[in-house]
């Protein structure tokens, strides 16, 4: 099969599917029509071609696999579309529990507790429910208790294509301001006031 061919059934694909397409996948779906030909280049050469059509769709790499997304300029218009649907939202808590997960990963729910200071079964049994965490294991030491880290449903909800593209901590931590400078006057004043207790 010619490889413009081919390239339009990715398209296609990537078009119907409901969550993102691994390599795997694509060349299940593609069968005999995948031979011969570089199916990551392929994907890369329709990304191109999106771009130059400067086309309001493109494709993003996410959890592992290719989906055809908006880009985020139209996002606004987007979600007025889908404004009443609803969409999954999440506690503070159970925000700041993923976080906490995805970081420290693998880890245990007493550890999540420690960080948070704050008892946290009743968050990550919502976090399991809605495929964002998984059990992880077991960890060895007493009492072997359950291991906790993200799945694929969370990369794919944040977008990422893994966990090495997650913020670095630092860059999320508010910067201090410089302490601005005294005048001379406000210099007096402290050290009037410094004098002062020193006294008393």
């Amino acid at each position: 099969m010619e490889k413009n061919d081919v390239k339009k059934i990715i398209e296609a694909l990537l078009f119907v599917a409901d969550q993102s397409l691994p390599l795997v996948a694509m060349k299940d779906a593609l069968g005999e029509a995948a031979q011969g030909h570089d199916l990551e280049t392929l994907v890369q050469e329709l990304s191109e071609n999106l771009k130059e059509r400067n086309s309001p769709v493109e494709i993003r790499f996410v959890a592992g696999g290719w989906q055809l997304c908006t880009r985020r300029e139209y996002s606004p218009w987007v979600r007025r579309l889908y404004r009443e649907k609803s969409t999954l939202k999440l506690s503070p808590s159970a925000v700041e529990t993923l976080a906490i997960i995805a970081y420290k990963q693998p880890i245990t729910r007493s550890e999540v507790e420690e960080i948070r200071g704050v008892e946290a079964s009743g968050v990550l049994e919502t976090l399991l429910e809605r495929k964002l965490i998984k059990i992880a294991g077991r960890k060895e030491t007493l009492g072997r208790p359950l291991l906790y880290g993200t799945t694929q449903e969370f990369l794919a909800h944040f977008g990422l294509a893994n966990l090495s593209e997650l913020p670095v901590i630092e860059e999320l931590a508010p910067q201090e301001e410089p302490a601005e400078e005294l005048g001379p006057q406000e210099e007096a004043l402290e050290a009037e006031t410094q004098q002062k207790l020193e006294l008393e």
